[in-house]
């Protein structure tokens, strides 16, 4: 059974639209929402279709479902403000990256959080790393009920809140801390996702802030460096040295909340008219 986890924090007429990522909890951006919200900020923390249930939840959707969720969160939280920046983590950055290719007049900002095209961080093992192959599994009928399990550190540095987060998931607490594993046919459906935003970099044209751990276990600097390397607009890096891939909670969060209130703050005092909320 699906848990509702989103949440809602009313601010200012500057609005930041949160995106969890794969298997993920909006419990993921959560101090990263209050954060900005402490900065001014009208916060949304939206749960993606399928989310915070059980793996068959997750399995009765795809990617278009994924997307559509984010597509009917950033309307209603554009009729409340008058900028709409918008944040994902890990999958939920490349969300993020799709709304802003596809709604240039509407997204007046991104943050692009652990950016994941391809799981090649350090700690993914060498057979998990050619999950780049599950679409074509997927075709073939292939592997419906396997899953890569999560395995240490859970992207997590920090080890009391690793210790916290990996009890409450494989305690099957998932709208708390998410799956403990990633099921295969939803793996393939984050790959084709990843392709088509490869292809709509370049539609991309609000600012960025590029934020990636420099040590990430999940997927490697070099998903930051496509980012940058791809979309059409002005990019800000922020390497985090003291992390692993969850940025939003892990050692530095208080960095990338200082980082991501200053970016979306200059942004709105600076805007325009194409991105002024109709």
């Amino acid at each position: 059974m699906i848990q509702q986890t989103d949440f809602f924090f009313e601010g200012g007429r500057s609005g930041v639209l949160l995106i969890h990522g794969l298997t993920g909890t909006p419990m993921e951006m959560k101090l990263l929402g209050k954060g900005l919200n402490r900065a001014g900020f009208t916060v949304h923390g939206m749960q993606l279709a399928g989310h915070c249930g059980n793996v068959d939840d997750l399995l009765a959707t795809g990617w278009h479902d994924w997307y559509a969720s984010v597509e009917k969160a950033a309307d209603e939280l554009r009729s409340k403000v008058d900028h709409l920046f918008v944040g994902g983590l890990s999958m939920g950055a490349l969300l993020a990256l799709k709304l802003a290719a596809e709604r240039p007049e509407q997204v007046c900002g991104v943050g692009v959080y652990g950016a994941t095209f391809r799981y090649d961080g350090w700690s993914i093992p060498a057979v998990a790393r050619l999950s780049f192959l599950l679409p074509l599994f997927k075709k073939l009928g292939i592997g419906r009920n396997r899953s890569f399990m999560e395995a240490p550190p859970y992207g997590i540095r920090d080890e009391r809140l690793r210790a916290q987060v990996s009890t409450a998931m494989l305690g099957g607490d998932s709208a708390a801390a998410g799956l403990p594993g990633n099921p295969w046919y939803s793996l393939a459906e984050m790959y084709e996702l990843a392709a088509d935003v490869r292809q709509r970099l370049s539609q991309v044209t609000a600012p960025c802030l590029v934020a990636h751990a420099s040590e990430d276990d999940v997927a490697s600097v070099k998903n930051a460096e496509l980012v940058m390397r791809e979309v059409s607009a002005p990019v800000e890096l922020l390497l985090l040295k003291d992390s692993y891939h969850m940025i939003t909670i892990d050692k530095e969060r208080r960095t990338l909340i200082e980082r991501s209130a200053a970016f979306f703050e200059a942004i709105a005092a600076g805007e325009t008219a194409p991105c002024v909320a109709a």
